[in-house]
């Protein structure tokens, strides 16, 4: 079809408002995981025809919500889903932040195989639980799950509850099938109930798939809640629109309970029929927007290799958020990461947050034009430069 991704869209607006362009006007944001391209065009138009109404009240879950994910993950990721399972929520984190209220006691442990998103730690934390990390194994430039220290973990009595990441943010992982099947069985076996993130799950590579954690046997359906959502996807995250599905009915009358309490639960007057319009339009714009970020990957791959080498960059195939290891320049990405923001105006996140090994790395969004990631590499061989020659 020819979307314009190389098109620029001027996102330091007031009237837009964005997050990610509130910085100084020789800045360059490549932090926070959202998209520098327009949407859908379908979904702008469903947006503009919702608008046009000028009646914003309450809305009512309309018939098709439900049936819109269900056709979408049984087309594309070959699993097969009950409408009646999924509930509506505002966004994953908000529904993570309840379901972590409403599963978990105080103090109990809630486990995340780290480096991970950095928000899960405030979804524990700030409701006074405990963070129980699981390290991954970094070895020869990989990372992989220590499956003896995930054992032990899941086997703590006061460790209830499990925040997986599926594909893995910040590292790009996709898990395989073998190893979703070994974690459902450990927390199966140890009464550990997971939740799966899997938002980034539709911005794999092209060619690659992810896999469904709740699919890969009944043991992991029967014991988990997965979060989906049209807003990593599409660009969608202002919108406030996602999804969580629950089969095992116990679990899903506890976690409705808890979405509703917290008021999360209700969505406003656009985010239903976003969802579906997304949904229902959105795989030629996905298809090339999966080609359009490959693209931009390699061309970070090369610049690395050729002017960079010191740096390494993680090979994945999921997400547009680039992990790069940084440990040859520097021990403390946090460091990195200001001094290069400072003397370049390049914003990248430092990888501190994200717990693990991440004071190693900086994760870098490549969601943007072409042309803003080669100025995005020329800034940060720029600021490598001027940081290695001030050591």
């Amino acid at each position: 079809m020819g979307f314009d991704f190389d098109k620029v869209i001027n996102r330091r607006e007031e009237l837009v408002d964005s997050l990610k362009w509130d910085c100084k006007e020789n800045e360059l944001p490549m932090w926070v995981a959202d998209m520098d391209f327009e949407t859908v065009p379908q979904v702008q138009e469903t947006i503009r025809k919702r608008a046009a109404h000028g009646t914003y009240g309450y809305a009512i879950e309309p018939d098709g919500w439900a049936d819109s994910y269900v056709k979408w993950w049984r087309d594309h990721h070959n699993f097969n889903m009950n409408p009646r399972d999924l509930i509506f929520a505002t966004g994953a984190i908000p529904a993570i932040s309840s379901m972590v209220r409403s599963l978990t006691n105080v103090a109990e442990n809630v486990l995340i195989m780290t480096p991970v998103y950095n928000i899960f730690y405030y979804s524990i934390l700030n409701n006074g639980r405990k963070v129980l990390e699981s390290k991954m194994e970094y070895v020869d430039g990989e990372y992989q799950v220590d499956f003896l220290d995930l054992e032990k973990k899941m086997s703590n009595p006061q460790t209830s509850l499990m925040i997986l990441c599926n594909p893995h943010n910040p590292i790009g992982h996709i898990w395989d099938e073998d190893t979703l099947t070994k974690i459902a069985e450990l927390a199966y076996d140890n009464d550990v109930v997971v939740i799966s993130d899997e938002l980034h799950c539709e911005l794999v590579d092209p060619g690659k798939e992810y896999v469904p954690f709740a699919r890969v046997s009944d043991k992991a359906r029967s014991n988990s809640i997965t979060c989906m959502a049209p807003s990593k996807t599409f660009n969608l995250a202002g919108i406030q629109s996602a999804a969580v599905y629950v089969e095992n009915r116990k679990l899903h009358q506890r976690v409705w309970r808890g979405l509703n309490t917290d008021e999360v639960a209700e969505g406003n007057a656009f985010a239903y029929e976003v969802a579906m319009a997304a949904f229902e339009y959105g795989w030629d714009w996905l298809t090339e927007v999966r080609d359009y970020i490959y693209k931009n990957k390699q061309i970070v791959t090369d610049y690395l290799s050729k002017y960079l080498p010191q740096l390494h960059l993680i090979s994945e195939d999921a997400t547009y958020l680039l992990w790069v290891d940084i440990s040859r320049v520097s021990d403390s990405a946090r460091d990195l990461a200001r001094f290069i923001r400072k003397g370049t105006g390049l914003w990248v996140s430092a990888g501190e947050v994200y717990g693990g090994n991440g004071e190693h790395f900086l994760r870098i969004n490549i969601a943007t034009t072409s042309e803003n990631v080669m100025d995005g590499m020329d800034r940060l061989k720029r600021g490598i430069e001027m940081y290695e020659a001030q050591k």
